[in-house]
């Protein structure tokens, strides 16, 4: 998955076409979040 952005260890990830809600993975350590683009 093509990362965006990298900061303080965290990871921002979104990959063009992936499934519905429009989405970008936040990543930290062993935890990961989806974020809704629409809804944050």
């Amino acid at each position: 998955m093509p990362t965006i952005s990298r900061f303080y260890g965290i990871l921002i990830q979104m990959h063009f076409g992936d499934h519905v809600p429009p989405h970008f993975h936040a990543l930290y350590a062993e935890f990961e979040a989806l974020i809704d683009i629409r809804t944050f």
